[in-house]
């Protein structure tokens, strides 16, 4: 199975980004900062989207940052 990104992983959980913003206590700049990839998500909250959208996390790209 191919990586999923985060975008895909929210979509896949049925939230739009304003949604999943406030699922996880976060601003939405943080969610869109998360799936351009800008911030990652801590290791606590990707489990928590893995939980949410059914995906499991060995599944879940998260972009490095440093690119």
């Amino acid at each position: 199975m191919p990586k999923i990104s985060l975008e895909a992983v929210r979509v896949n959980a049925h939230y739009t980004q304003k949604a999943w913003a406030k699922e996880f206590g976060v601003s939405n700049s943080t969610v869109l900062n998360w799936e351009k990839g800008k911030t990652e998500p801590t290791l606590s909250q990707l489990r928590k989207m893995s939980e949410l959208s059914g995906i499991p996390m060995d599944f879940i790209f998260v972009p490095d940052k440093s690119n």
